[in-house]
């Protein structure tokens, strides 16, 4: 590699019209020497080093054509709430399978697959859990993040594709609540998780819980350690804004009980 070269020669990133895909379009340019983003919304106009492909995850072809040319995938697309399962499936299952099935297809090698804390959001915020911790999914969205893992291990396990799993916290400018106190994951941080799972020399089939380095901790990050990942950023700097009452979790309030939070409450069960 000269040293004007980039080490990819295409990143595709789905979901590129999603909150996190916006903050991911620019910081990931220095990786490749196009990004080609995808989103199922309007993307607006492809800028320098850009590729703009509107497309549908459940168009199969559609999918195998976004595919041509990629060397690794950053895989956001779909829908990124609680929702029915109709639209679940669509979007989020056949969505998944699409991509894994045309990464086979075209031979990329790498794929980072953003999964949910929500695929384990039926444990208790008094339990700590690692990634060989069995699954407990706090609705159709989780259910459909507990699909992908299998799905991807089963691509690496059938023809060798490496993904790494991110269970993606709560990845936002800065925590809302006290349960984002402990799923704080800044951009920075998110940026950096994802440089980690691209450019460490192999990962196999990794899951790797998406937090940046907060005071308290549901999540034991032990299985993800090759990966190289070290935090900068901390919730710590936000604590002032929810001062400790000494009732979290609260009494009968399954949205401070369980680690999935409000998530729990917007389920079909609810309707």
């Amino acid at each position: 590699m000269t040293a004007n070269q980039k080490p990819f020669k295409r990143i595709l990133l789905t979901g590129a019209a999603g909150g996190l895909g916006r903050i991911l379009r620019e910081r990931i340019k220095p990786w490749a020497e196009i990004v080609r983003l995808s989103d199922i919304s309007d993307m607006g106009a492809a800028q320098a080093g850009e590729e703009v492909v509107q497309c549908d995850l459940a168009d199969k072809a559609a999918v195998h054509a976004l595919m041509e040319g990629v060397d690794v995938v950053l895989h956001f697309g779909g829908i990124s709430t609680e929702n029915n399962f109709e639209a679940i499936m669509t979007a989020n299952i056949q969505g998944t399978y699409n991509i894994y099935e045309a990464v086979h297809k075209a031979g990329v090698k790498r794929v980072v697959f953003a999964s949910s804390n929500h695929a384990v959001g039926y444990y208790k915020t008094t339990d700590y859990i690692d990634a060989n911790s069995p699954r407990r999914p706090d609705g159709m969205y989780g259910i459909s993040k507990c699909f992908g893992e299998d799905l991807s291990r089963y691509y690496y396990d059938r023809f060798g594709i490496e993904t790494v799993c991110l269970r993606i916290g709560s990845s936002f400018p800065e925590p809302i609540n006290k349960r984002m106190l402990v799923t704080y994951f800044s951009y920075d941080d998110l940026v950096e998780m994802l440089r980690c799972c691209l450019f460490t020399p192999r990962v196999g089939h990794t899951i790797a819980f998406g937090m940046s380095d907060n005071p308290a901790s549901w999540w034991d990050n032990r299985y993800a350690s090759h990966l190289g990942y070290q935090a900068k950023d901390s919730s710590t700097q936000f604590t002032h804004k929810f001062p400790d009452s000494g009732d979290y979790p609260e009494k009968d309030d399954i949205t401070t009980i369980y680690q999935g939070g409000g998530f729990l409450l917007t389920g079909p069960q609810y309707k």
